[in-house]
């Protein structure tokens, strides 16, 4: 196998570790992982094989591509730092494959400080969760430079069932940023709808299914709905990350001088289930909110 077929991995929480998982299953060699928790990136190890790095300096030494999924545009800054310990020392020859959500820009940024170091980069952002990466059936969003996308395209198949090349680097992450803003505010408005149902009395098993089967049906609906009515918030996205994502969304619009009241009322909400130490359940959580008998996160959810 060349070069490209041995992988590190910076950032081994949930959907770094299923990744990682996934690739060993298939054949790829992890040669290293790293992340500020240590002991996460050990239990990844464990299972996949590859050194436990002490630094990102030592991912890019051990492997031919690097996949990262960080937790912001902070993370990803530092990893890409121009001077010190960084991926872009000695990085002449390696592929970035970079996954979080973060803002469009950041990925042009790592673009060129790549290619400053004779490396290449891509974004792979991912519109899926924790099991899909771990089954290796993401959907994924790629953007950078279409002769990169075509060398890494047999690994990004390995990790997807569906795989979109959009365009030049930062257009992926705009797509996402999209994405996750529309499933935000769907999320919001499910978790207003079964809290006026539950409030009205309404039994809440005969209104999902009513609104699946009408224009109230999504996707969110069928991952999300069932979790509101019964305050199962098992995190597989969690509320952070979704307001999070949702002013990426808002930031992008002000660049175009949109408002969107919509998303912005959605940040909003996810923003207050931070402040109410809900933020790590997952964004079904967002019913924790809209639930009369819950008033507003005051009686403890179930994480």
């Amino acid at each position: 196998m060349s070069s490209l077929g041995s992988v590190g991995i910076v950032g081994t929480g949930r959907m770094g570790a299923s990744i990682a998982r996934r690739l060993h299953e298939v054949g790829y060699r992890v040669v290293a992982l790293y992340d500020v928790n240590r002991e996460s990136a050990a239990r990844v190890a464990s299972e996949t094989g590859g050194e436990v790095t002490a630094s990102p300096a030592r991912v890019t030494e051990l492997a031919g591509v690097v996949l990262t999924v960080v937790t912001d545009d902070a993370a990803m800054y530092e990893i890409f730092a121009s001077d010190g310990d960084s991926l872009l020392v000695n990085a002449k020859g390696k592929v970035f494959v970079n996954c979080a959500t973060i803002s469009p820009k950041v990925h042009v940024d790592v673009e060129r400080l790549a290619q400053e170091r004779g490396a290449d980069s891509l974004e792979a952002c991912m519109a899926s969760s924790i099991p899909q990466a771990r089954d290796g059936t993401l959907y994924l969003m790629v953007g950078g430079r279409a002769e990169v996308f075509e060398r890494m395209k047999p690994m990004l198949e390995r990790m997807s069932s569906s795989l979109k090349y959009i365009g030049k680097a930062g257009t992926a992450a705009q797509v996402k940023a999209l994405v996750n803003m529309v499933m935000n505010v769907n999320t919001a408005g499910l978790a207003e709808g079964l809290g006026l149902g539950d409030a009205l009395g309404l039994d809440l098993d005969m209104l999902r299914e009513v609104f699946s089967q009408t224009g109230a049906n999504s996707r969110v609906l069928e991952t999300d709905g069932a979790d509101m009515q019964h305050r199962e918030h098992d995190v597989y996205f969690s509320a952070a990350h979704a307001a999070k994502d949702s002013g990426i969304a808002l930031a992008l619009a002000e660049q175009t001088g949109l408002e969107l009241p919509l998303a912005r009322a959605t940040y909003e909400q996810f923003e207050r289930m931070k402040e109410l130490g809900l933020g790590e359940l997952d964004k079904s959580g967002i019913s924790e909110l809209t639930f009369k008998s819950r008033h507003g996160g005051k009686t403890a959810a179930r994480a």
